[in-house]
């Protein structure tokens, strides 16, 4: 599954990050495989999301969340 089809409350781990413009800049804000996300919330028309990652939050578009790759962790 993919972090944009990751639902509100879910808590997930990276598995990988597929080829964007930005995915050296994702990495270097903390989202590197094995990192642990927990998805909070997103905007009313569904982009930007929320996410929690390490200390911080951060909002992603939803085209960049669709080229990282996730599993659910419970």
């Amino acid at each position: 599954m993919t972090l944009k089809e990751a639902t509100p409350g879910m808590t997930v781990r990276i598995d990988a990050i597929g080829e964007s413009d930005l995915k050296q800049r994702l990495m270097t804000m903390g989202l590197i495989p094995g990192t642990r996300v927990e998805v909070l919330n997103s905007a009313p028309l569904g982009d930007p999301i929320a996410i929690r990652i390490r200390s911080y939050n951060l909002a992603m578009r939803c085209d960049d969340a669709a080229k990282i790759e996730v599993t659910k962790i419970n």
